[in-house]
């Protein structure tokens, strides 16, 4: 599955082999120990995968749960009548499916897969930045996709990568993809990060948004032995990133909950928020949904 996929996580591993994570993840770290793959928190990647890139037919088939979890977490976010924008990527495809539903949105983009999806949404303008396709993941980059955003303001950006760590904040494999993305931040007052927790703790090698300019991450929940995303995640909070987490997985005794779709609450970035990344992460409240939000500050 890692070859032919390049990268996949421990919770899609668990459920194609039929055991459980802890088994995985044993299995992964003798895998590793040969120089057969690479271990990143929560997956795998193979060897050599701080600089390879996956094409969107792999990227389409990784933590599709996770991903749709994220996506509806975060449309909660777009209020009517907003301006934004949106990157590339698979987990921002599956936002622009959701986002189809916003009546009196403009949606600047330079994703040809985000423009698909908003194609046929009679209520919702989408703007296409200008530029050279790559074609790995239909994304139009370039001096003339950097060029056409020049001068733009709107209120959220909404972008996803390769990598996310509190050192370095978000990051991709590939230099004109970065760039692009740069750009984006530019024009948003602000950020907000969409990244599964296999992306956690992983370093790329091209930043595209610091830290300190993250706004809000919209992650999923990381799997109960992964202590590393987890404080991934605390260190994160630290730095002042919001963090709102969407229930990808099935409650005990197996209901399916979904995701929040309201906006987000809480005090502006900077200002104490009572509880902490345990308690988030923690059994929810009795009736509460699996989809929790908690914006968790610098103590």
């Amino acid at each position: 599955m890692v070859r032919a996929n390049g990268a996949v996580s421990l919770r899609e591993l668990a459920r194609v082999v039929q055991t459980s994570e802890v088994t995985v993840r044993r299995d992964v770290r003798a895998l590793e120990a040969e120089g057969l793959l690479d271990r990143r928190h929560g997956g795998a990647v193979l060897p050599g995968g701080f600089t390879r890139e996956s094409g969107f037919p792999q990227k389409s088939h990784l933590a599709t749960a996770e991903k749709t979890a994220i996506a509806d977490l975060a449309a909660g976010l777009v209020e009517e009548g907003e301006a934004i924008v949106v990157g590339a990527g698979t987990t921002t495809q599956e936002l622009a499916r959701r986002l189809a539903r916003v009546p009196g949105l403009t949606v600047v983009t330079n994703s040809l897969l985000v423009a698909q999806a908003l194609a046929h949404a009679n209520r919702v303008e989408v703007v296409m930045t200008g530029g050279t396709l790559r074609g790995s993941n239909y994304a139009l980059v370039g001096s003339g996709a950097e060029q056409s955003l020049q001068g733009l303001r709107v209120s959220k950006a909404f972008l996803s990568g390769s990598g996310l760590t509190a050192e370095r904040g978000l990051s991709t494999s590939n230099m004109l993809s970065a760039s692009v993305d740069r750009a984006l931040v530019q024009a948003a007052a602000e950020v907000v990060v969409l990244a599964d927790h296999t992306k956690l703790g992983t370093d790329t090698m091209f930043q595209t948004v610091p830290t300190d300019v993250i706004t809000r991450l919209v992650t999923d929940e990381p799997p109960v032995h992964d202590d590393r995303a987890a404080t991934e995640l605390q260190a994160l909070a630290d730095q002042g990133v919001q963090i709102a987490v969407a229930g990808a997985s099935s409650p005990p005794g197996g209901e399916q909950v979904p995701a929040r779709r309201a906006p987000l609450p809480g005090p502006r970035r900077g200002q104490v928020a009572g509880g902490g990344l345990r308690g988030m992460l923690g059994e929810p409240a009795a009736g509460a949904e699996r989809g929790r939000v908690a914006d968790l500050r610098r103590r």
